[in-house]
Parts: structure tokens; sequence; C-alpha cells
């Protein structure tokens, strides 16, 4: 039985299931990589997530790798995926257009990762929403991008951009955003909840088994858990677990 699809947008059919990337260059080889993607395309995910950061931890050596792996395989199979990124993006893709961009991080201060409130004195500095959403229109204009998003964000972030496109000609409007749902981290279903429904933007949900698999179990297994597993290869976030 093939993934269930649904309509990003009006012209934009994905797969209900999209497979993750960032472990791609780092924990996973590039052969390994070809065959998890493949294995998903033909179990019928046709949402392919990546961006320029990955992967993660980022280090200088590996950083893009999970975007070239990815950009290799669509063009050695010849199979269009939704990619995250831009300029850059396009090059390790190897490809001519991005069907859906999303800003990866806002470009301000916010509370993430298990915070809990929000501290006014630690803002900086930030480009500003209208310049942001003027560079995004542009890559629009110029057929580089077809839809764009946003993800690690909030209400307020949400609302913003949405203003702003609505008063600004010429500024794309977001259709997705991309944050953190699980059991343990259900921030999404107050404020978000209620701005996604009324305007219509999509939830692209990750982390569905918590940060590294915590829902899993295996970060509480007597042996420790697998071997290979991040929070095994990457201390920091295996105190993270412990703490959890």
């Amino acid at each position: 039985m093939g993934v269930p699809v649904f309509n990003l947008a009006p012209d934009l059919t994905v797969s209900r299931l999209c497979l993750g990337t960032l472990t791609f260059g780092e924990q996973n080889s590039l052969s390994q990589s070809f065959g998890l993607l493949s294995q998903a395309f033909h179990s019928g995910t046709s949402f392919f997530d990546s961006a320029e950061m990955y992967p993660v931890p980022q280090r200088a050596e590996t950083q893009g790798k999970s975007e070239e792996y990815s950009g290799r395989w669509i063009r050695e199979t010849k199979i269009p995926v939704i990619a995250l990124s831009w300029r850059q993006s396009l090059k390790r893709l190897r490809t001519n257009y991005i069907d859906l961009y999303q800003i990866h991080w806002p470009d301000r201060y916010v509370s993430m990762f298990g915070e809990t409130e929000y501290d006014p004195t630690r803002q900086f500095s930030s480009v500003f929403i209208e310049e942001q959403l003027d560079a995004l229109g542009r890559a629009v204009d110029a057929g580089k991008i077809r839809c764009i998003g946003l993800s690690n964000e909030t209400p307020y972030g949400v609302m913003k951009f949405l203003q702003i496109a609505e008063h600004i000609p010429g500024h794309p409007k977001i259709i997705s955003v991309q944050n953190s749902y699980n059991l343990l981290c259900r921030n999404f279903d107050s404020g978000m909840a209620e701005c996604c429904d009324h305007e219509r933007i999509r939830l692209l949900a990750y982390s569905p088994l918590a940060m590294v698999g915590i829902l899993s179990g295996k970060c509480f297994s007597p042996d420790g858990g697998p071997e290979h597993a991040r929070m095994n290869l990457f201390k920091g976030i295996s105190s993270y677990c412990r703490r959890v």
C-alpha cells in the first residue's frame, strides 16, 4: 500500500511522509544514503527534506554533504523531489528550481529546545522580515523557488510573515511551517495550531519520536543502545537524553 498524498499547495502534491536527510554524509555513507532514498521512494514517499547546514552535527568538512548526496541520487534516478534551501543548494542538488524553500531558523531570538519562557534580554539585531520576504519574492519571480515556508517558528513569526506579505505587493505568502511535534513536544497544539488552521498553513512535523528517538526507548536500554546511534556517537546529545 502506497503512502497517502496531500496538496501542500494548489499545484504541489506530496506524500504525507517525508524522509529527512540530516544524517547523510555523517552517519550515512553515500551508498547507504542512496539505499534509504530509493527504499523510501519505492515505498511511495515523494517528499524529501534537506538543508544547506546538514549533516548534523555541523562540521566544515561535511557541510553540504546531505544536499550533495541527495542531488546525485536525484540526477541518477531522474526523480523529482521537494528540497529545502536556495542558490548554493541548487548547485549541490544539481537542479534548476526548488519546490519548497523554508527558512530553517528565525533570524531573531526565540525560545526553543525545551525552553519554556521567552527572555527579551536575549534578543539580537536581525534581518527584517520585509527584507527576507523581498529576497524570497525575487527568487520566486525568477522561477528558482515555487513555494516558501518557515521552520522552528512561533505564532508571532508566522503571523508577522503573513501580515507583511499581505500588505506589500509582490511578497510571497508562506504555505508551511516545519516544527518539532511529538508526545514530548506539543507546543504546536495551542497558539500555533490556531494560526495555521485559520491561515491554511501546513504543519510539516519533524522528530516524531522526539530527539534521537527518545520515545523508541533506545535511550534507556540497559546496554546503552545501538553502537552507531546518534546518542552514542555524539555525547552532547546523550546527555540531553539522560536529562529527559
